[in-house]
């Protein structure tokens, strides 16, 4: 069993009503010693400069997947030099409650030929079927990768 831990605080007032009270809060995860300071979407009256919790979702879908494909290149043997996501979520307003609708991860990897592209593609779905957090989301996650190798 593995157990994971996070704090979130707030400190201020919403005696002033919905539009006047800071969103600004910080969150932490120990035993790492990095804090965050979040926010709201700005939709939400938050800060823009600041990362909020549906950016978070998207984070940790993206990481777990490149974490899960890291993992199955490397059982597999396969030399992947390079990895670069581009994710991003939609979130409709309706229907109520809303909720992240669809995360999408498009994986740049980069690898020493050797393999072909198909066996790359089939371990970036194993990779997917193993990801940790795509498996605790009710939301769909969905992986377009693009699959290059270099020359030298």
């Amino acid at each position: 069993m593995h157990l994971y831990r996070a704090t979130c605080s707030w400190t201020g007032s919403t005696a002033a009503g919905y539009g006047a009270y800071s969103r600004a809060h910080t969150a932490a995860a120990e035993p790492a010693h990095a804090q965050l300071t979040l926010s709201s979407d700005p939709a939400f009256l938050g800060d823009a400069t600041r990362l909020n919790p549906e950016q978070l979702v998207v984070l940790a879908a993206s990481s777990c997947q490149l974490l899960s494909f890291l993992a199955v290149a490397a059982r597999a043997r396969l030399d992947v030099r390079d990895y670069r996501d581009d994710a991003t979520a939609t979130m409709r307003e309706e229907p109520t409650p809303m909720r992240l609708a669809e995360i999408v991860l498009r994986p740049h990897i980069a690898l020493a030929r050797g393999p072909s592209e198909e066996r790359v593609r089939h371990l970036v779905d194993v990779a997917h079927r193993e990801c940790f957090v795509a498996n605790s989301l009710s939301t769909p996650v969905r992986v377009e990768p693009t699959v290059t190798f270099l020359s030298a």
